[in-house]
Parts: C-alpha cells; structure tokens; sequence
C-alpha cells in the first residue's frame, strides 16, 4: 500500500459520509446526560409528549467559520504560503427517544490548501442505560481523559496535530474514534471501558500543511513517509480501560491501554508502521492552597521491544511523568503551570543501534525529555475578551513552542480569534525545533446559529 494510498484509505475511513448532507453532519454535544434521571421522569409516558417527540425529534444547531493562517518565514517545502485557509459549516443535532440519546455532529470545509470540499463527522453515536448501573455510547465519537493541558500520558486517543499546530480551535485537537464505551457506576469506584474495533491513528504532520523532520534522511521535508496503518478487524482494535475513585476532593485514577503507538514510529524496511503498545498509568488530582494540583504517571511498553535489542527499527519502551498546577493569581487572571518529563528506556541499546545504522549521532534523540509550560489566562468586559498564551520549552532540546491568542466575542453568535503558532529551536530535529519555518500568525470569525 503506497504512502498516498494508505492516507486515502485513512482519510476514507474518517470521512465517508452518506451523501455531502451527512458531511454537514447532524447533532451535539460531546457530554453524556445523566442517563439515570431518564427513569425518574414522571413525563415518560405522558402521550401527548410521546406526540410532541414526533413532531420536533431533535434540535439542530452551529455555525459558519471562516479561518486563514499565513506563514511567518519563507518556507521553500511548501507550495503555500499559508497552511491554514478554509470556510467551515458546522451542523449539530440532538434528540432523545424513549431511553436513547441519538446525536451527530459534522462539518463540510471549503479548504483552499488542500483545494478540496470534504466533509468530517466528528460525532454519531448513540447512549443508552443497561441496567441501574451501566451506561453505553456506541458509534463515532471524541474521547478523552486524563489530567494534563495539552500534555497527554494515559490519552491516547486519536489527535489531530494538523489542526493545533496550524490554528483551528482546540476543541479539534481531539479526533474521533468510531468505538464502544461503557461506564459502570459502582458503589465506590467508576469503570470506563473503549473498544476500538479498529485502530485510530493520529492525524500527523505529513508535509501537506507542516513540514517536518526525517531521521531517515536527516533533513527537513514535505514529503509524506511510506507508511501502513494497522487496520485488520478485530486483531487491529483497541481497548482502554479507566478506573476512578474519589476521597473526598481527592480524585484517583488508573489507566491501561491496549493497542499501537499513535504514530508510525517502526521501521520495517523502507516503510514506517505503528508498533505495539501496552500502556499503564495512574493519576491524582485534588485542590491544594487556592489552586488545584495534578499528578500523572504512565509506563509505555513496547511490546516488540521490551529488551531494547531491536532499538532503531522499533520505538523503545518509556516511562513518563507529569505535575502541574493551576490557580488565579489576581482577579481574573488564571495561571496554569506544568512539568513533564519522558524517560527513554534501554538508551545504550539506542545508541549503539544509532551507531550500527551510521545514523547522526548528534540527532540521538535525550534519554530524559523535559518540558515545562505555562498558560495564562486574562479575561476582561465580562469574559467577552480573553487575552491567553501557552508556551511549552524543553531544555534538554533547547527549543519552544508559543501558543498566544486573542479572543473577542461580540455577541452571543459572532467571535472573532487572533493568535499565532510560534516555533524555535537550536536544531532543527528536535520536536519544536522542525516546525520553526511553518510558525504562523492566524484569524478566525465563527458565527453561531
């Protein structure tokens, strides 16, 4: 399967709609009612609501968008000179009936750097109540969890880095997944449970909107690497599982995951495909002074490399670690600040594998991976103006990323956003680093109906 195939096929599987209506997409919210207050409605079997059901079966909302970002540097990979320009028409449409609720979600996007018309369904799914204690939301829908901003150990839910790193909002930042959830309620611990019957890979940089490093060939390119999505139903699925308990404020969690790397990050001769991965964390959170204080660790166990002997062709195991806290330090101004760490196991097989390969020993990448990051938030005129930046920094790869943004709501319908997507770095193979010539400044205008 050639590289353009395998995303034609990706794209297909995240697109296909029925019909360019259905790209518009229908319906909601990505929250869950409380499913179990359906039982206590004295109006359940009113008829004459049963007959008003039939006449209005769901409400249906949006809004219009136009979005353009225009690089800050030349770029001489890319065709454009922007990697952000497209109108957006979003569709949403709820409704419940009887103990189901039924709700869609989709976009249609005129996008200029692509030169096409596509349609993205974000969500379809429906939830239901089986029993007292056990709720389901079977069909396309976001996913998240964890306790990290914009940082993600025990989240490994599709995301969608060609949206965050190029200016749409970052609710985008989440993809869907088309999977099966339950949630069981018990007396003292929740239990959430995702079936993915099909792996969901991450949307990318791949050298249609953002440039980026090959290790490969050791240089910066706009060309997408030869890559396989595992994609076989059932052997390809995914499975996740969290279980929460709180104590008093305190909110405890553990986590696992069964599946891929979200990336192609092995090598099987000149192609790149997802590698197995075994993942196990745990979390707290709870409120400490006048903030809220959180913690997250996460073991990723690579599962065709345990031992480190096949370092260089598959990605090796790692242990990560996350702190962070949050607080308002003066009236209307909220302070977000985090540490994160990646810890890089068997880091001699690594080398000598680097080495074997005749590979930039310069470019290894850190056994020990740190970043900080810091979001302020400043809202003022009755939070219709909010002022924010969120900067991430690693010092072991001397590079940054700056997030500042402006956001403007003139009315209950119309916003207006501003902001930009700052790179930097010493070297041009590091995270941040490779994506120095696609910053960018941004412009969006939403209109809500």
């Amino acid at each position: 399967m050639s590289p353009a195939h395998a995303r034609s096929v990706r794209l297909r599987r995240r697109h296909a709609l029925p019909g360019w209506l259905a790209g518009l997409a229908l319906a909601a919210g990505t929250g869950t009612p409380a499913l179990a207050d359906w039982d206590d409605d004295p109006w359940a079997d009113d008829p004459w609501e049963e007959e008003e059901e039939q006449w209005l079966p769901f409400e249906v909302d949006g809004f219009v968008e136009l979005a353009g970002g225009h690089h800050l540097r030349d770029n001489r990979l890319l065709d454009k000179d922007y990697n952000l320009a497209e109108a957006r028409l979003r569709l949403e449409a709820r409704g419940d009936w009887r103990r189901f609720d039924l709700r869609v979600r989709g976009d249609a996007v005129a996008d200029q750097v692509t030169e096409e018309v596509r349609g993205e369904l974000r969500e379809a799914r429906v939830a239901f109540p089986l029993g007292q204690r056990l709720d389901m939301r079977v069909g396309r829908q976001v996913l998240a969890w964890g306790t990290g901003d914009l940082l993600f150990i025990n989240d490994l839910f599709p995301k969608d880095f060609n949206s965050f790193l190029t200016g749409r909002d970052e609710d985008y930042l989440q993809g869907p997944s088309d999977a099966v959830r339950g949630t069981w309620y018990g007396d003292n611990v929740t239990l959430d449970l995702v079936w993915t019957p099909v792996f969901e890979p991450d949307d990318y940089p791949d050298g249609e909107r953002l440039s980026f490093f090959n290790p490969l060939d050791g240089e910066r390119t706009a060309t997408s690497p030869a890559a396989d999505d595992p994609d076989t139903f059932p052997d390809d699925g995914e499975l996740a599982a969290r279980l929460t308990h709180r104590i008093g404020s305190t909110e405890l969690a553990g986590y696992f995951y069964r599946g891929f790397f979200p990336q192609p990050e092995q090598r099987l001769n000149d192609r790149f495909t997802h590698a197995r991965l075994n993942a196990y964390g745990a979390s707290i959170r709870d409120r400490i002074g006048p903030g809220i204080a959180n913690a997250e660790v996460g073991y990723y166990d690579s599962v065709d490399n345990r031992d480190g002997e096949r370092s260089g062709d598959v990605p090796n195991s790692e242990a990560r670690l996350l702190l962070g806290y949050t607080w308002e330090a003066v009236t209307n101004l909220d302070v977000g600040l985090q540490y994160y760490l990646e810890w890089l196991q068997d880091h001699d097989d690594l080398e000598s594998a680097w080495k074997d390969q005749n590979r930039d020993i310069d470019r290894l990448p850190e056994e020990y991976r740190q970043v900080v990051t810091t979001r302020l938030t400043y809202s003022m005129w009755r939070d219709n103006l909010t002022w924010s930046l969120f900067a991430f920094y690693s010092p072991d790869d001397a590079d940054y990323y700056l997030r500042p943004s402006v956001r403007y709501r003139a009315s209950d319908a119309l916003t207006y956003s501003v902001g930009g997507n700052l790179f930097g770095g010493d070297n041009e193979h590091t995270f941040y680093g490779q994506f120095e010539r696609d910053s960018n400044l941004y412009a969006r205008v939403r209109y809500r109906f």
